[in-house]
């Protein structure tokens, strides 16, 4: 946060201190920071495979969502768990600007290096649908929009941060009639805008949410987002189950998570996780195992804590990491911390686009950005219609229409680039967004340092 001075203050001290000196880190410690760091990657991909999708899909059954309504909401929600304890972080503790920096700094990340990992990453061509993109889109836009005008004096009142809610409250509010909004449109607009009907019916026919086959029959259903909703009158759908890991049926239990792998290079990598499983095995009851079905919702906020807890390690050693190797404190902003912070939407939004679940990881990348928005109402809400009711919390705005620029051209480029190319993630589109984000960065980063424009960033006592 800037003070008296006009510098900024180093991340650093918005963690605790490490547990070498650094002298020590240089002498060949920082070695030990990097391992955690991988080590924080492969238990955030343990807990997002094994617990918290596991625990999403059985959400989405019980309340009969389409994909990407799930990704939009219940999923946006806990990946970005991170973000909205930071933002607690900034608003009651640090008592600085961490929360608006880290979620607005990390936005463009969101949307373009997280569609560039799902393309590439992914070797499943995911199909999309017209509606659920714009949906998102024109929600993050407005969410963004009413963010930047209420930080644009450096003041927040009650009733601007009480707008933030009521915007995601509206957001809400469309995914419990998504469908018949939906099919109101396709009436409307199929005869002029044929990408409509078109991706709705790829859709319905490669990407059915859920559906179930009898050995000996035909496919006796396919629930896709023409037919789903919130609330199921069929009864059918008692029977059926999310198909986020390509399971057909739930009669069979799962197998055990200490069963080891037959490949060589997953028992070595099984057996450098076994701590971590361990403990998550120990403290998350895995509702894939019929005995802990009906704890999904205990197994989708611990598995959410859980992540909450990885990042904010992970972030702490890539924060350290990046101070010993003398990156600048601007650049670290923009690349490291940004992407430390988005690793469960990443890791979340990859897995489900490599089962072809186009859908939720494109919900799940707009979506998280909308429920970060609100991660910043919620705080300053509660500071500024409850505990400091006597004046506007302070923040500061340095840097705000370059934000605003970079925010707006990001959402409308994701747009326009899938509606190019064809309604569908592949490593073309993946390609083109990290294209763009490394363009989008590198700008950024020459702001930040003062070579274009005239804002240079200080660190204090640099």
């Amino acid at each position: 946060s800037e003070n008296g001075t006009g510098c900024v203050l180093s991340s650093l001290s918005e963690f605790p201190e490490g547990f070498f000196t650094p002298q020590e880190r240089k002498d060949g410690g920082i070695v030990i920071y990097f391992i955690i760091i991988l080590y924080m990657f492969l238990a955030v991909s343990i807990v997002c495979d094994d617990y918290f999708l596991p625990s999403l899909e059985i959400i989405s059954e019980c309340l009969g969502l389409s994909q990407d309504v799930a990704g939009a909401t219940f999923m946006a929600a806990g990946s970005s768990a991170p973000e909205l304890v930071t933002a607690f972080l900034g608003a009651f503790v640090t008592k600085g600007d961490i929360g608006v920096s880290t979620i607005l700094g990390s936005a463009i990340y969101n949307l373009l290096g997280i569609s560039a990992a799902c393309g590439l990453f992914s070797s499943v061509v995911s199909r999309l649908s017209c509606w659920p993109l714009f949906r998102d889109c024109l929600a993050y836009t407005i969410s963004a929009a009413a963010v930047l005008a209420m930080i644009s004096d450096n003041r927040i009142y009650w009733y601007e941060s009480a707008s933030l809610l009521l915007i995601y409250g509206c957001y809400v509010l469309v995914l419990c009639f998504d469908i018949k909004i939906n099919q109101y449109l396709m009436r409307k607009f199929s005869p002029c805008c044929t990408c409509f009907t078109k991706a709705m019916e790829e859709n319905a026919e490669q990407q059915p949410l859920v559906g179930w086959r009898e050995e000996s029959g035909p496919l006796i259903r396919q629930q896709s987002r023409t037919d789903s909703g919130i609330f199921q009158d069929d009864l059918d759908y008692s029977q059926l189950s999310t198909s986020l890991h390509g399971l057909d049926e739930i009669s069979e239990d799962h197998p055990n998570v200490f069963t080891m792998p037959e490949a060589d290079m997953k028992r070595i990598l099984w057996v450098l996780s076994l701590p971590i499983i361990t403990l998550l095995y120990l403290t998350i009851p895995d509702c894939r195992r019929q005995f802990w079905r009906n704890w999904f919702m205990v197994t989708f906020l611990i598995s959410a804590a859980w992540i909450s807890a990885i990042t904010y390690v992970l972030v702490w050693m890539v924060t350290i990491a990046g101070e010993t190797l003398g990156i600048p404190e601007s650049v670290m902003g923009l690349t490291l911390l940004a992407a430390g912070t988005s690793v469960p939407d990443t890791v979340a939004s990859v897995l489900v686009a490599r089962k072809g679940n186009g859908d939720m990881a494109m919900s799940n990348i707009v979506g998280s950005n909308v429920f970060d928005m609100l991660c910043l109402g919620i705080p300053w809400f509660i500071k500024t219609a409850f505990i400091s009711t006597s004046g506007p919390i302070e923040v500061n705005s340095n840097g705000l229409t370059y934000t605003a620029i970079s925010l707006i051209c990001s959402v409308v480029f994701i747009f326009l680039a899938v509606h190019l190319n064809g309604w569908k993630i592949d490593k073309r589109l993946g390609t083109i967004c990290l294209v763009l984000y490394l363009v989008f960065t590198v700008l950024s980063i020459l702001y930040e340092l003062g070579i274009i424009g005239n804002n240079p960033t200080r660190v204090c006592g640099n």
